[in-house]
C-alpha cells in the first residue's frame, strides 16, 4: 500500500510527487508513467517559455501561479544547474485596431504585479532592430528554460527523497477499495490510499477510469513550428510575440529564442487527428472519434470556424505560415525556416462548448484530478504541484503506513 500514487511522469505530476515528499515526509509515493522516459509529451514538446503571467485574468490561477512560478522555477533552476536565462519579451502591434487590446494586456499586467513598460517603434527597434510593429509592451520577467532537464531535476529529487519512479508503466484499471485504490497496469495491480491524475493527455480517460464525472473532454491540438535557418537567427534577439485575439483561445504564431540555442517560430494551432499526433499524418481512430462526437466540439467549432480555417490554411501552406511570422518580422522568408517536431496541447473542453481557459482541478472520493493544465502550467509547475496537494481529501492522508516504498 502506498500512500500516493502519482499518474503522470510530465512536469506537474513530478512537481505534484515532489510536493508529497516534502509534504509528507516518509510517504511512500510513487509516479506511474506509461513511456520509457519522463517528459515525453507536454513537457518535451514545450516551447521553453518561463511566463511572466502578463495575459491573464487578475485573481485566476493561471495569473497568480504564474509569476510565483517563474520566481520559484528560477531559484529550482540555480539551485540544480538547469538551463535557463531571464531574456524579457517584446508583445507588438501591428494594426491599429491592435492597440486598445494592447492597452488592456497592459492593464492586466500591471494588476498581476509585473513590472510592464509601454515603448514605441523606435524603442522597439532598439530592443529587436529587425521587428515592425505601431506599439509594444516590454516584459522584462519573461524567460527561457530548458524544462526537460528542470523535468530531470525533479525526478532526481523524488528518488533521492525515497520516493518510486515507474517507467513504462501503464495505468489500464482503477477501483476504489474500502481503505484505497486499487491500479491495474500491464503487468501488476497495486494499492495506494490517494491516487492523483497528472495524465496530460488522458487525463480526462483516467478520470473516467476512477469514475469522477469530468462534465469535460481533452481535445488535442497541435501546434506546429519551425526553426529558424542558422543564418537568419540574428533577426530576433529574443522574444517577439503578437497582440493575441481575444476571440481565439492561442496567442498566435511568434518568435522564442531557445535556451539551448536557436530560434523557434510559430505555432498554428490545428485539431490533432490524435492525442499523440505529432505529425500531420498521425492518426488514431478512437481519438478522433472522440472529438467529432462530442457536441461541444462543433458548437466551438461554429463560433471559430474562420479562425480554424486559416490555422488550416496556415498548417498546409509555408506561404501562408511565412504570412503570419512576417507580420512581426517582415524580412523573414520561405527559406528562412526549416520544420521541426510539432507539440500537442492538452485543452479542456466544457460540455457547453468553451473551452477552460484556466486550470481544473477535480476531487474524487480518493483523487485528485489535474484535467487542464495548459500552459503556464510548465512555469508554474512548483505551485501548481503544492494546489494539487492541497486538494487531496483530508480524509484520506497517510497515518502511519509506510510501505510500498
Amino acid at each position: 500500500m502506498y500512500d500516493f500514487a502519482v499518474i503522470g511522469g510530465g512536469i506537474v505530476g513530478l512537481s505534484t510527487a515532489w510536493t508529497l515528499l516534502r509534504r509528507y515526509p516518509g510517504a511512500g509515493v510513487v509516479v506511474l508513467e506509461k513511456e520509457e522516459t519522463f517528459a515525453r509529451h507536454q513537457t518535451g514538446h514545450n516551447s521553453g517559455v518561463i511566463h511572466s503571467g502578463v495575459y491573464y485574468k487578475p485573481g485566476s490561477l493561471k495569473a497568480r501561479l504564474s509569476k510565483e512560478g517563474g520566481t520559484r522555477l528560477v531559484e529550482l533552476c540555480e539551485e540544480r544547474g538547469v538551463a535557463y536565462e531571464i531574456c524579457g519579451k517584446v508583445i507588438v502591434a501591428t494594426e491599429p485596431e491592435e492597440i486598445p487590446r494592447l492597452r488592456n494586456i497592459y492593464e492586466r499586467g500591471k494588476q498581476n504585479g509585473l513590472a510592464v513598460e509601454k515603448i514605441g517603434p523606435e524603442e522597439l527597434k532598439e530592443l529587436e532592430p529587425h521587428a515592425a510593429g505601431l506599439a509594444a509592451l516590454k516584459v522584462p520577467s519573461t524567460g527561457i528554460v530548458d524544462f526537460v532537464g528542470v523535468a530531470k531535476a525533479f525526478a532526481k529529487m523524488i528518488s533521492d527523497e525515497g520516493g518510486e519512479l515507474r517507467v513504462g508503466t501503464e495505468v489500464t484499471g482503477i477501483a476504489e477499495t474500502g481503505d484505497g485504490v486499487e491500479l491495474r497496469t500491464s503487468g501488476e495491480s497495486l494499492r495506494a490510499r490517494v491516487l492523483i491524475n497528472c495524465a496530460g493527455l488522458y487525463s480526462d480517460r483516467v478520470a473516467t477510469l476512477a469514475g469522477v464525472e469530468t462534465r469535460a473532454r481533452i481535445v488535442p491540438f497541435r501546434g506546429e513550428y519551425y526553426d529558424l535557418a542558422p543564418g537568419s537567427r540574428h533577426l530576433v534577439k529574443n522574444l517577439i510575440y503578437p497582440v493575441p485575439d481575444p476571440n481565439f483561445p492561442f496567442l498566435g504564431v511568434h518568435f522564442t529564442r531557445k535556451v539551448e540555442g536557436g530560434v523557434e517560430a510559430g505555432p498554428n494551432a490545428v485539431l490533432g487527428l490524435a492525442r499523440e499526433g505529432y505529425k500531420k499524418t498521425d492518426f488514431r481512430a478512437r481519438d478522433l472519434a472522440e472529438v467529432l462526437s462530442y457536441p461541444a466540439f462543433w458548437r466551438l467549432a461554429g463560433r471559430n470556424w474562420r479562425m480554424g480555417v486559416g490555422e488550416v490554411f496556415r498548417s498546409l501552406s509555408k506561404k501562408a505560415f511565412v504570412r503570419g511570422l512576417r507580420r512581426l518580422v517582415p524580412e523573414v522568408g520561405e527559406d528562412d525556416l526549416v520544420p521541426v517536431e510539432a507539440g500537442v496541447r492538452a485543452q479542456a473542453l466544457r460540455e457547453d462548448g468553451t473551452l477552460v481557459d484556466d486550470f481544473l482541478i477535480v476531487e474524487g472520493e480518493r483523487s485528485v484530478h489535474v484535467l487542464n493544465a495548459p500552459s503556464p502550467a510548465a512555469t508554474a509547475c512548483i505551485p501548481i504541484g503544492e494546489a494539487i496537494v492541497d486538494r487531496v481529501p483530508r480524509h484520506t492522508l497517510p497515518g502511519t503506513s509506510r510501505s510500498g516504498r
